[in-house]
């Protein structure tokens, strides 16, 4: 459910839920792609064409998404950076974006670049939205504009 705040509130960022829940970022992440480039010298790895990541009840897709890894024996994810047709879907709420980083360590998503939100009928857009998700709420910021659905005739 979403709350209308003042305009002038909607214009500096709003904060709202995400997902209607918590995220576990300590939960498995399973990727599936077209191709997948790996480079063991900088511990990263590039998944292309039709990314579409899973963790939890949280799914991601893009055209590319470039994994980076902690540094060690017991190498973990750490950093997914998300371009091309981003969306984020957790519980019943969508968000498209240009881009997306998911920081594995800070449990947030920053998604960028005309960033769409829906959630049931209504609809926000931003230039940015950041999504801590031990909270499950999302912060949107840069020119924030909303549709939000009264429920009259």
């Amino acid at each position: 459910m979403i709350t209308a705040t003042p305009a002038i509130s909607l214009a500096q960022g709003t904060e709202i839920a995400f997902g209607g829940l918590k995220h576990d970022s300590g939960l498995p992440v399973e990727l599936s792609s077209d191709q997948l480039q790996i480079n063991q010298s900088d511990g990263s790895a590039v998944f292309s064409g039709n990314v579409i990541i899973g963790q939890g009840t949280m799914r991601l897709s893009a055209n590319r998404v470039a994994v980076k890894y902690t540094q060690g024996n017991n190498r973990k994810i750490s950093q997914m950076h998300a371009t091309g047709n981003v969306v984020l879907v957790n519980g019943a709420e969508a968000a498209e974006a240009n881009e997306a980083v998911y920081s594995i360590e800070n449990s947030n998503i920053v998604m960028t670049g005309d960033v769409i939100l829906t959630q049931g009928q209504s609809a926000l857009s931003a230039q940015r939205m950041i999504v801590d998700l031990k909270t499950g709420k999302a912060t949107l910021v840069g020119r924030v504009k909303t549709i939000l659905q009264t429920g009259g005739n």
